[in-house]
């Protein structure tokens, strides 16, 4: 029997709703072992972040080089990376291992609205990451962030930024709708060929902690078993929309508290 691996390189969340441990939830839910490289250690909860301590980059590569000497690893997903020291470290790092697929999500703001990421790694992000990357997954901000132009108002914006995240390398780019507005939350899966449009019927609730990071971690988790990625990107939207539609059956905090990753099983 083939177990499929998945990867998770992203910082820590203390409170457990997003980051590694959402991550690490988010692979086990959809039946792919995960394993980890930490890239940075956070003091937060579901109100906020506190503290930020990153990990020194040569030992994000020693995490990244113990795991892949080992283990078969199917997929990669990339997610808080504090510091350009940290970006240079990993982009080195898969160079060397050339995984299958990896799944960028350029993390910079928590749900909280606390800053994730120091200003000047997001150029070695655009340039040092997103070249490697087989679909990066901003949200409609972050995408407009990337390409320092204001968020986008409408499909062909979303499609035209889709376009333009194109031209930094990425091979694919998935634009998540979740801080748009109206009845539906869509999401804008671009490539070369083609742009996918997946709606889902946008859900009232406060607990949306961790949405961002699981839902990348759930397309790469569907890589990792070997689905294409238009399929992979489908079934993590399915699977996310249920997680945050179950997110209410948790009392977590008194912020935005996590969805729920094992929905399917109580």
């Amino acid at each position: 029997m083939t177990t499929s691996v998945a990867l998770t390189i992203a910082g820590s969340d203390s409170s457990g709703g997003a980051g590694i441990q959402a991550d690490l939830k988010t692979f086990a839910a959809l039946g792919v072992y995960g394993t980890s490289a930490i890239t940075a250690l956070t003091a937060q909860n579901t109100k906020g972040v506190t503290g930020i301590h990153p990990v020194p980059p040569d030992f994000v590569t020693a995490q990244i080089d113990a795991v892949f000497s080992d283990l078969d690893v199917g997929a990669v997903k990339i997610g808080m990376v504090a510091q350009a020291g940290s970006i240079d470290a990993i982009a080195l790092a898969l160079s060397h291992w050339r995984p299958r697929h990896i799944v960028l999500d350029p993390v910079m703001v928590a749900t909280s609205g606390d800053r994730l990421i120091a200003a000047e790694a997001v150029e070695a992000l655009r340039t040092k990451l997103m070249p490697l990357a087989s679909v990066i997954t901003p949200n409609l901000p972050e995408a407009a962030a990337l390409l320092d132009e204001p968020v986008a108002r409408s499909e062909s914006d979303v499609e035209s930024q889709g376009r333009r995240l194109l031209g930094l390398g990425c091979r694919a780019v998935l634009i998540k709708g979740g801080h748009g507005h109206g009845a539906e939350s869509t999401d804008y899966l671009v490539s070369a060929t083609a742009t996918i449009a997946l709606a889902a019927p946008r859900l009232a609730t406060r607990n949306t902690h961790g949405t961002g990071c699981s839902l990348s971690s759930a397309v790469a988790a569907g890589l990792a078993k070997g689905e294409d990625l238009e399929t992979a990107v489908r079934n993590a939207k399915s699977w996310i929309s249920a997680a945050i539609a179950s997110a209410d059956r948790f009392s977590v905090g008194h912020g935005h508290g996590p969805i729920h990753h094992f929905h399917k099983f109580y």
